[in-house]
């Protein structure tokens, strides 16, 4: 019972990693197929998707929200000396801190993607 919230964070954070690619997309996507060589006219639709950015913005934050909140509570299922506890939530707890520096990243890339184009 106790992996419970450690399962559900990991599946947030993952949702919150997609979500903020689909709010990058416009600028992330093309900026890296462009460094693996791929480029064409087509690239030019992927700013469809730009109205859909605030949405995902928010689902990304919302969810890393939930998942830090599941992560960093007070633990009220895990007994003194539970050993599951003691080492899968601080390995959640970094996983969860390297990836919102990631998604940071992610939402923070189109302010400065003018730069690099």
């Amino acid at each position: 019972m106790s992996q419970a919230p450690e399962r559900k964070a990991g599946g947030l954070l993952a949702f919150a990693v997609l979500a903020s690619i689909l709010a990058s997309t416009c600028c992330v996507l093309p900026l890296a197929l462009v460094l693996v060589g791929i480029t064409g006219a087509w690239m030019v639709h992927l700013t469809a998707l730009k109205p859909l950015t605030p949405y995902a913005i928010a689902l990304t934050v919302g969810a890393l929200g939930w998942a830090g909140w599941l992560l960093f509570r007070p633990a009220a299922s895990c007994a003194v000396d539970d050993r599951d506890c003691a080492t899968t939530r601080p390995a959640m707890r970094k996983l969860f801190l390297g990836c919102a520096v990631f998604i940071g990243l992610l939402l923070g890339f189109p302010l400065i993607a003018p730069l690099f184009y």
